[in-house]
């Protein structure tokens, strides 16, 4: 009788192909420019043709969307709380309120810390996606929280893929923190479950293809023609090349840092 609310509950919750958390990294190593290119990316991926029909192939032609914002452990923003996706009209206006809000940096770099408020976003949806997937980009290592090899092993033991968009970029601040393959450490360290991938951003004029490339992949599979477009594209989609790598790389150089070095 005692699990009679909790399977009340989960009938209750709107079925979804996916329930998508959109986690962005705003820390202080990106500059004004770098951060407006990275929403701008995100509000013209969303209203492209391409995602949107990638969302209509799905079974139930909608999905569950969130997004959030991210630097330190305890810096959390929510851009855009759960909302449906089902047309065009809706990708709309979830675009135009990303667009809408302005951007609060802060200092540190938490990847465990997003990875964990995304794993309480999931808690607190009342929706249920057949896939559950977690977007996270970032421009360095963690180095503060828990370790990330820890958040991330949490999420996948709940069925939570996680993929990732590590920015590779030159022009912003770069700092002793910063690692020359952060590819690899996303691939290694960030991102885990079935069909997960990682796409490096190494220039910012490639971002709004790789978000608009990533989100189709993880918003339909290979029934539809629009995921087969794109998985068919010249790869840049990457996987792990190493076979083991030091997954507190960040927390190692934030101890060793030098009060000189400027906080990302």
């Amino acid at each position: 009788m005692a699990s009679a609310p909790i399977q009340s509950a989960f009938a209750e919750q709107e079925i979804v192909d996916v329930q998508l958390v959109l986690a962005a990294d705003v820390s202080l190593s990106m500059s004004y420019e770098e951060l407006r290119i990275q929403r701008d990316g995100y509000v013209a991926a969303l209203t492209h043709e391409s995602v949107i029909q990638a969302i209509k192939d799905g079974a139930y032609g909608k999905i569950a969307f969130a997004m959030f914002e991210w630097a330190g452990n305890e810096s959390h923003y929510v851009v855009v709380p759960w909302t449906i996706i089902a047309s065009r009209e809706d990708a709309e206006a979830v675009a135009a309120l990303i667009a809408q809000q302005h951007t609060n940096s802060a200092r540190r770099t938490s990847i465990s810390g997003a990875l964990d408020f995304a794993g309480d976003l999931f808690a607190e949806s009342n929706y249920r996606g057949l896939r559950r997937v977690v977007d996270i980009s970032g421009d360095g290592p963690n180095n503060q929280g828990g370790p990330v090899v820890e958040a991330r092993d949490r999420l996948l033991e709940q069925g939570i893929v996680i993929n990732g968009l590590p920015l590779m970029t030159e022009s912003g601040m770069s700092t002793v923190f910063d690692v020359p393959d952060l590819d690899e450490y996303y691939s290694y360290c960030v991102t885990g479950g079935p069909g997960s991938f990682v796409i490096p951003v190494n220039e910012w004029d490639q971002f709004p293809e790789a978000v608009r490339r990533k989100l189709v992949l993880e918003l339909a599979g290979p029934w539809s023609p629009t995921w087969r477009d794109y998985a068919a594209q010249a790869p840049v989609v990457r996987v792990s090349n190493v076979e083991a790598y030091d997954c507190l790389i960040g927390e190692k150089r934030w101890m060793n840092r030098s009060w000189n070095w400027p906080s990302p």
